[in-house]
């Protein structure tokens, strides 16, 4: 950009007002792509995930269990993807969050980690500390919490800018 603005002084000084006209258009179009990028940044920034990293949940849908290991605020996969996935005949669509989910080996031994809308989420009704096996949760999580859920590694949750989530174990001498 700055050097954009160089060229665009020079070339105003050698009145070269061809140029200088191109130079400001491709400003004023940095500039613009700069500020809308800005403020997707901004609406993205502050959206509200109904799942959190490491919670367990089963697809509404394929009726398997998984575990959130990654968020997106809406779809992040190709047009090809969203075609084939039939993405748009969603309710909400590709502007919902969507979520990398472990898929349990023991459900679908296929299927590693899938790409899920949030509509296509469901949470368990309780704590649900049941069996669950991925090849990838002794990378990604510490353990499980009181509720059955996962607690992500820090670098899991800075990657995802989110804070640590754990159910403390309930203390039954209380």
């Amino acid at each position: 950009m700055i050097r954009l603005r160089v060229n665009l002084q020079k070339a105003v000084e050698v009145e070269n007002y061809a140029l200088a006209a191109e130079l400001r258009d491709e400003i004023n179009k940095l500039e613009a792509e700069s500020l809308a990028a800005s403020a997707n940044a901004l609406v993205y920034e502050n959206i509200q995930y109904a799942f959190c990293l490491g919670q367990k949940g089963r697809h509404k849908v394929f009726v398997y269990s998984g575990v959130i290991c990654g968020m997106d605020p809406v779809c992040c996969i190709s047009s090809s993807l969203r075609e084939s996935a039939c993405i748009d005949k969603l309710t909400r669509g590709s502007n919902q969050p969507f979520y990398q989910v472990l898929v349990d080996v023991h459900v679908d031994p296929d299927l590693l980690v899938a790409y899920v809308p949030e509509e296509n989420l469901l949470a368990p009704d309780g704590p649900n500390k049941g069996r669950f096996d991925h090849p990838y949760l002794s990378f990604l999580f510490y353990g499980m919490d009181a509720a059955g859920d996962f607690i992500p590694i820090k670098q899991l949750r800075e990657k995802y800018n989110r804070p640590r989530h754990e159910v403390p174990p309930i203390d039954e001498d209380a």
